[in-house]
């Protein structure tokens, strides 16, 4: 490049970086060629260039898109070193193979190198050493900084830390140094520990929303206690909306008896339990015989009964069916002679005793019901049941427990019909039951029930289907919506493949899906 003098401009920065000799043979060629003035090149001047530029400044991923990244085979090895302890790196240059701060702060993951102190996490025996660098984990989490560099920072070598597990310290890791979350269900509510203890926010955020994708009756009472734990409020809410609607899967579940006294309490004194409180009753006395054995007691009917303490009396027994009482409860062997027989008197005395149960039943919750059709209608030669399938599939917005369908009856007098109503996923059946429901002839809907309510997912399209056997004319829906807004749930409808009888998102049967929500 030449100047407005006619200089040559060339890059210091280049001059610098060569060799001492390179530098001295070029400056005494200069000189060489001055004194001679035998050459017509310009004189050189070294000036340092500024260059000033409004783009954002660019990473050096931007500046080398087309650079030839490092080959797969090496990338791979680096990587599977990185979940091994105490590995080393062999390459001298093996920040050169990867363009982002990001993937060389992930080289440092689990690796030994340049590693300035030791974790010895896990309970004794079954311990694991992990390496670490102080300033990357000051950098991810506040307790690190204070632990590090704050006012009562001390300069250990190791730290032992025996309230976390292994697994869920590398997962932590992993994510401060790698950006990556690394979830299962096996380890989340540890790393929800870990993430906590060491105040990483968005981490615990993950595991929350990782374990309110995975709750379902099996596991919520388990989440239940834990959330509480964790004081993680909305967590709390969404187990409470599936033990409400799926009371007696919760209360059947392993997890169930896995609960401490404190949870167990506010679930039996819980007013909106969709349950029989003979459920209720069997669920007690299943979590009984666990804390027995937690505690190394004989599973007698009086450990049993000291176990659970002042829980028992949350238990409804008044509310129960009679028959249930005295083939269930009454002969538990937990209730004293007293109490049996004062409970037999308030279900057959005028004068009713005085009991420490609690004797109002449990509220439950109320069915809402979401109508697809404006209208409906008779024909004489329609709706037919000759043992074909109706069937609608839909979607809803948020979670929702499908409790059964409402259906038309007849439309030639009263009549009685058995329905097989089913609910599946993508081909899976999530529920099936087999009912019957009397039709007095008009056209009201009549509800045919699953056994239990059925988890509906947001943002998936299930299909619901009915085959029914009765009389040979009903009603049937018009004018149907593909999307109906129900409280605060949307459901949206659209045609299923397996409706065989006619059934569609404009007209047909099953007009009702009662649910929970």
């Amino acid at each position: 490049m030449v100047d407005a003098k006619g200089r040559n401009m060339k890059c210091l920065t280049f001059f610098l970086m060569l060799p001492e000799s390179v530098k001295s043979k070029s400056s005494k060629s200069s000189k060489k060629g001055n004194a001679s003035g035998s050459s017509k090149l310009p004189p050189v001047c070294y000036e340092i260039i500024t260059l000033r530029s409004k783009k954002k400044k660019k990473m050096a991923a931007d500046i080398f898109p087309t650079k030839k990244p490092a080959s797969t085979t090496t990338v791979q090895l680096y990587q599977q070193q990185n979940l091994n302890n105490n590995n080393t790196i062999q390459n001298c240059n093996w920040q050169g193979l990867y363009s982002t701060i990001r993937e060389r702060n992930s080289v440092m993951f689990n690796n030994e190198l340049m590693a300035d102190v030791h974790f010895v996490v896990g309970q004794p025996g079954r311990t694991q050493r992990l390496p670490g660098h102080r300033y990357v984990l000051a950098v991810g989490s506040s307790v690190f900084h204070a632990m590090f560099y704050g006012e009562l920072a001390e300069n250990k070598d190791e730290i032992h830390i025996p309230d976390v597990e292994p697994a869920a310290f590398l997962a932590m890791l992993k994510y401060i140094y790698c950006d990556e979350i690394d979830l299962s269900a096996d380890t989340v509510l540890a790393t929800l520990y870990a993430a906590k203890k060491y105040i990483v926010p968005h981490l615990a955020r993950a595991c929350v929303n990782f374990l309110e994708t995975s709750l379902s009756a099996k596991n919520a009472c388990v989440l239940l206690s834990q959330s509480c734990l964790f004081e993680e409020p909305e967590l709390t809410q969404r187990c409470w909306e599936v033990i409400d609607a799926q009371a007696e899967l919760a209360l059947r579940s392993e997890g169930f008896c896995d609960i401490d006294a404190q949870t167990l309490e506010s679930i039996l004194q819980r007013e909106t339990l969709n349950a029989k409180e003979i459920v209720v009753f069997e669920a007690a006395l299943s979590w009984a015989e666990a804390e027995c054995q937690r505690q190394e007691l004989t599973s007698s009917t009086d450990n049993k009964r000291k176990v659970l303490g002042k829980a028992m009396y949350l238990i409804r027994i008044p509310t129960m069916a009679l028959d249930d009482f005295a083939n269930g409860a009454a002969q538990s062997g937990v209730l004293t002679l007293n109490e049996t027989n004062d409970i037999f008197l308030w279900y057959t005395a005028a004068k009713k005793p005085e009991l420490q149960f609690v004797s109002q039943p449990r509220k439950g919750l109320t069915p809402q019901r979401c109508h697809r059709f404006q209208s409906c209608a008779y024909r004489s030669n329609q709706w037919r049941y000759r043992g074909r399938c109706d069937s609608i599939q839909f979607a809803v917005d948020k979670r929702v427990f499908i409790a059964g369908f409402g259906l038309y009856g007849s439309s030639c007098g009263s009549a009685e019909y058995s329905a097989k109503i089913e609910l599946k996923r993508q081909g899976v059946l999530l529920g099936q039951n087999l009912s019957k429901y009397f039709s007095d002839g008009s056209s009201n809907t009549f509800p045919a029930w699953f056994e239990y309510p059925v988890q509906i997912e947001p943002d998936t399209f299930y299909t619901a289907s009915v085959v029914l056997d009765g009389n040979e004319l009903s009603y049937f829906g018009q004018e149907g919506m593909t999307e109906v807004q129900c409280g605060k749930v949307t459901f949206q409808f659209q045609c299923s493949s397996d409706s065989t009888n006619g059934t569609g998102v404009q007209g047909g049967q099953i007009p009702e899906l009662i649910f929970y929500a």
